[in-house]
């Protein structure tokens, strides 16, 4: 029997309280999903970069009713909890963070997270105060919910490159005491840069591995929840890529490392 939206919400949230470091696995699409939740994972989580990629647009390139259609799809598929990324709320003002929460809510997720970042340009960073004011908006929207949604502030100025690590941790501290649930700063570069983070704020905090870290080391560090942004996506895809080349050059051995097409009747259920 599937779960309800609240058991799925109630199940993210005892992940995040736990003393523990779970991994959140990325999907991009219905099948993604399907997959990872049979590889025995307990949440999902959704990738903008994946998904865009999947209907052949650039990360943040899809629309809001876009990502809403994927989200119902997704959510209707898997029995496991989904965080969705909501990027920058699909706009600038804090009423837009709000309603794209109340949106994806409605859609299933038990939670999701909204960021700080406008998209490409030269300034793609919102100023700080806007930046608090759109996850205290978001944090209200939540909270007016009937059920418990996992809210996710990100400050993305370590994935820009364009911020100082001092102004990210400033920002986080400001998205807790808005009331975030989980805090997440995308492109952390080694393990000074986590510690920092995680010595800042009392929240659990969301990272993605650095190159060379591994689960144990990231729990050692306090890390409370691990994903990987669009990365399996880019596998995938990247996997499809080689197949293509190597078929243009008029061969044909990535068939035999490929699973059989029972292996995915199996999966889904035939």
């Amino acid at each position: 029997m599937m779960a309800t939206q609240a058991d799925k919400a109630k199940r993210l949230q005892q992940l995040h309280e736990g003393t523990g470091c779970f991994v959140i696995p990325n999907f991009w699409d219905v099948g993604s999903a399907r997959l990872l939740e049979q590889l025995g994972f307990q949440a999902l989580a959704s990738s903008s970069a994946g998904f865009a990629f999947s209907i052949g647009k650039p990360d943040m390139g899809v629309t809001r009713e876009d990502k809403m259609r994927h989200l119902v799809e997704v959510c209707a598929a898997t029995s496991l909890p989904v965080s969705a990324d909501l990027q920058n709320g699909f706009g600038d003002r804090p009423e837009d963070a709000a309603e794209c929460i109340r949106l994806a809510a409605k859609a299933g997720v038990a939670g999701g997270s909204i960021e700080d970042c406008r998209g490409p340009g030269a300034d793609p960073i919102y100023d700080f105060e806007l930046a608090r004011e759109r996850v205290q908006a978001a944090v209200e929207a939540a909270r007016s919910l009937p059920f418990k949604f996992s809210l996710v502030a990100r400050a993305e100025a370590q994935l820009w490159g364009v911020n100082s690590l001092d102004d990210t941790i400033r920002r986080l501290v400001a998205f807790e005491e808005a009331g975030a649930d989980v805090l997440f700063a995308p492109g952390l570069k080694n393990a000074d840069e986590i510690r920092a983070v995680l010595s800042a704020v009392k929240k659990p905090v969301n990272v993605i591995p650095p190159a060379g870290m591994d689960v144990a080391t990231l729990q050692s560090l306090g890390v409370r929840r691990i994903s990987v942004g669009g990365a399996p996506a880019r596998a995938a895809y990247g996997t499809l890529v080689a197949a293509g080349q190597e078929m243009l050059k008029g061969t044909f051995g990535f068939a035999a490392q490929a699973p059989s097409t029972k292996w995915f009747n199996d999966a889904f259920g035939r």
